[in-house]
């Protein structure tokens, strides 16, 4: 395809106006379309294969944490465990903090009912991630189910026996509680897609430096709603070890340039990034992103196309050396209840045009 330049120029700043205001972006589509895509190049590998989670890491492979949503059940939950109506429901109650106990106690003193719900989730998770809650006479009357029964007899440690710990307490409080995926990540039409199970993370199990990262991205739903998150200048979790929040990386937020700065002792919206344009593009539909990392000076640049086919738009820089670092890419879950897809992730390592090349 023979560029003109001016017509390079022009196009790249009527793309780039039509991208705050996506209803009537679709407008000039017959300038913005691309009729080759420079990630096809040699160069390029594929780092997902559309059919399988090889190469990839799920942290945690399947929900551990409760979140409000959870809760199906409240008053009735409430009830079990302040009556201490069975073997269960009395030791958790003897696990409690006096947060827990006070606002059980007095049920109308709390403004909402998110206000119980909150306080009763934070303690149900320090208690999954404590010691097993299996013991065969307080669970003697609890139906459990196969998967249950199965994962038990593995005798878990770690990540694997919190996980254990919350399929016990979803049998126990079978109508109170919902019951969670299997797997946080599935792949799905092609897609790699998030279960919606809870806040976690899945990444590569290859580190890298300097790269140019290529794929396709849409939010199917959400409910507490986020936008979908990449992470880069992720901290590599030690083997059967939940790690940093987030792997302590920095979050880019596709497709309209969000963003977070997960290092230890940061935890904030962070510096060191820009919006070069603040984009409007509808989060449900397909996104085109381009994200060029490198380690070595602590940069990250991220374009988005949407429609996919048409020009990039750069929409979110972040430079910070003390940032920098190899690690593995990550897609973040940031909460139960979001489905969030991903497609077509191609990597070039080391790539020599330091330009973002979807927006030419």
């Amino acid at each position: 395809m023979v560029r003109v330049p001016w017509l390079d120029k022009l196009t790249r700043q009527i793309h780039s106006l039509l991208a705050i205001d996506a209803e009537s972006r679709y407008d000039i589509l017959s300038l913005t379309d691309i009729s080759s895509s420079a990630e096809d190049e040699p160069g390029f590998a594929a780092i997902f294969d559309g059919k399988t989670l090889n190469g990839w890491i799920q942290a945690p492979p399947a929900p551990i944490a409760f979140s409000n949503g959870d809760l199906v059940d409240l008053p009735a939950l409430a009830k079990r465990l302040s009556h201490e109506a069975d073997p269960v429901s009395t030791f958790l109650y003897g696990q409690l903090d006096d947060a827990a106990k006070v606002a059980l106690a007095n049920p109308s003193d709390n403004a909402t009912s998110n206000t119980l719900s909150s306080i009763l989730v934070k303690n149900l998770n320090r208690i999954v991630n404590g010691p097993s809650l299996y013991e065969e006479e307080r669970f003697h009357d609890v139906a459990l189910r196969l998967e249950t029964t199965a994962f038990r007899q593995k005798n878990p440690q770690g990540l694997d026996l919190a996980r254990l710990n919350r399929l016990l307490l979803e049998d126990v409080y079978s109508h109170e509680l919902a019951k969670s995926p299997s797997t946080s990540w599935v792949v799905k039409d092609g897609a790699m897609a998030s279960t919606g199970g809870g806040r976690g993370v899945i990444y590569t199990k290859s580190d890298y430096t300097h790269y140019r990262l290529i794929f396709k991205l849409r939010h199917v739903s959400g409910k507490p709603d986020h936008q979908p998150c990449v992470l880069v200048f992720c901290t590599r979790p030690a083997e059967g070890e939940k790690g940093l929040d987030a792997l302590g990386g920095i979050q880019f937020q596709a497709p309209n340039g969000g963003h977070w700065d997960y290092r230890p002792g940061h935890n904030n919206g962070g510096t060191g990034f820009t919006n070069p344009i603040k984009p409007k593009y509808d989060n449900h539909e397909w996104s085109h992103v381009e994200i060029l990392v490198n380690a070595k000076d602590g940069s990250a640049r991220m374009a988005v196309a949407q429609p996919v086919g048409t020009r990039g738009v750069e929409a979110l820089d972040f430079k910070d050396p003390a940032a920098g670092k190899p690690g593995p890419i990550a897609w973040q879950m940031h909460n139960a209840g979001l489905f969030d897809e991903f497609k077509d992730i191609r990597i070039e390592v080391d790539p020599q045009d330091d330009r973002l090349i979807t927006t030419l």
